[in-house]
């Protein structure tokens, strides 16, 4: 998908989750002084709670007089905290001048960022945005809509194993991705697969004993597993991969790492415009998006592709 540049920012808005596993308050401040320095107007809004981020946004975007609209929405934060922003920003309408996501990490695993980023300090990303020249660009990314629910997902979306480690990181020492692959690696070695099944543009594509089942645009789940290598963010197209029971769940670990997992008998790979994933025992699918577990989709949870919906600084192609 061809990327365009845009014209530069004026007016930013900072949306910053305090609650976040790696903010501080001194790197805000860094970063709000960075865009004054550059912008026309620069406004600072902490969260204060789930859903405050995307009340945020919306009333910014939306509901303010169009002369004083951010043209840039810088979120700092982690992966749900960027999904909340993402969602203020996608209802603000299909105008082609809404306001471009940034994202600073301050969360534990940062996928989204390393998403149109890799690892690269957000300082000298932010710089790319800012400053003169052609080092970053703005992609229109697609999301997807879970059905259910009515919310978009921007990273990503994992059943089954991949949002039982939600709650067994929490009860974790440490801090980062080491964090997400101890309570990958300790919920693995217990885990038992749900009957499952995924259909992709109503053709099956898998169905049996399903250990995870994982949906999104972005490659990366807890900053480090590559569950999604061939996703592209922009292609209009919403990927799956599905690890079923021949897997070793306690080789996700090393299996996902790089990919390795993709091609084995235990594991199919699917891309399509709707992905539909059950659970066939009639319990609730284990499901989370975004770094977040939900608890309102029952036994099936549906996905839609929203092609080009959302605007995000990222790396300028080469």
């Amino acid at each position: 998908m061809p990327h365009q540049m845009s014209p530069a920012a004026q007016r930013a808005l900072i949306v910053a989750n305090p609650a976040a596993g790696r903010y501080r308050s001194a790197v805000v401040e860094r970063l709000a002084a960075v865009c004054r320095a550059r912008l026309t107007s620069v406004a600072v809004h902490r969260t204060t709670g789930p859903g405050d981020a995307t009340d945020a946004v919306r009333r910014a975007v939306a509901e303010a007089p169009a002369g004083q609209r951010p043209d840039l929405v810088v979120a700092v934060g982690g992966d749900g905290t960027v999904r909340e922003v993402a969602e203020g920003l996608v209802r603000q309408g299909a105008d082609d001048t809404r306001a471009a996501l940034f994202i600073v990490p301050a969360g534990s695993a940062n996928s989204d960022y390393r998403m149109f980023w890799d690892d690269r300090p957000w300082q000298e990303t932010l710089s790319g945005v800012l400053g003169p020249g052609h080092r970053a660009e703005t992609r229109r990314v697609d999301l997807a809509r879970l059905a259910e629910t009515g919310a978009h997902v921007l990273l990503g979306s994992c059943t089954g194993l991949g949002a039982q480690i939600l709650s067994r990181v929490k009860t974790l020492p440490g801090a980062g991705r080491e964090r997400y692959a101890r309570a990958l690696a300790e919920a693995a070695a217990g885990y038992r697969p749900y009957p499952g099944r995924v259909t992709v543009d109503g053709v099956p594509l898998a169905e049996g004993p399903t250990i995870l089942a994982n949906v999104g645009g972005g490659r990366y789940r807890a900053g480090q597993f590559l569950l999604l290598p061939h996703s592209e963010p922009d292609d209009g197209l919403l990927d799956v991969c599905v690890i079923d029971g021949r897997t070793d769940p306690a080789r996700l670990p090393e299996l996902t790492r790089d990919g390795r997992h993709v091609g084995l008998p235990g594991a199919a790979y699917g891309r399509g415009r709707r992905i539909v994933v059950e659970r066939l025992d009639g319990e609730r699918l284990v499901l989370e998006h975004d770094g977040e577990l939900q608890d309102r989709t029952g036994n099936t949870a549906t996905f839609d592709v929203v092609p080009r919906a959302l605007p995000v600084w990222a790396a300028a192609a080469p």
